[in-house]
């Protein structure tokens, strides 16, 4: 199962970045599995951090998303809940993440709490919450599905 979550984490990962950049998921302790610590290595195309923390905040996002995905290719669920994952990307890096939630929004159901402009808009449907009168708060639903694309801009 390792070997595929890897293999699944490299092609997610290039999708996200592009094919020359380099990942890689190493186990530290091949003979001890399922104690063995992960190495995450994740090298965009021009940068040779030693470890993922000298990526960009962006950078590590796009990472972990592709290691999310990795391990929903190997295991599927029918839902999944993203907090605020695309406020550290960039307006590029946004429509990355945005295109593969499209794309992996065929088979599951996807719940997104962003305050991201273009996130929203490429949503089908969006729950806002409003507080009319103190105290008391009510959700307000609206599926973009209903409306003419060409009418939004």
């Amino acid at each position: 199962m390792f070997n595929q979550v890897r293999n699944n984490f490299i092609n997610v990962f290039r999708s996200l970045f592009t094919a020359d950049d380099n990942c890689d998921m190493i186990l530290a302790d091949t003979n001890n599995p399922l104690e063995s610590d992960i190495e995450i290595i994740a090298q965009p195309k021009g940068k040779k951090p030693l470890s993922i923390q000298q990526l960009s905040g962006g950078e590590r996002t796009l990472t972990a998303t592709a290691l999310l995905f990795g391990l929903y290719l190997v295991k599927p669920a029918p839902f999944c809940i993203f907090d605020e994952v695309d406020a550290p990307l960039d307006d590029n890096n946004i429509d990355k993440f945005n295109n593969i939630i499209k794309k992996f929004s065929k088979d599951s159901q996807f719940i997104i709490i962003t305050h991201n402009k273009k996130t929203m808009a490429a949503t089908d449907i969006i729950y806002g919450i409003t507080m009319n009168e103190p105290g008391v708060t009510a959700v307000v639903p609206v599926d973009l599905r209903e409306y003419d694309e060409t009418l939004v801009e």
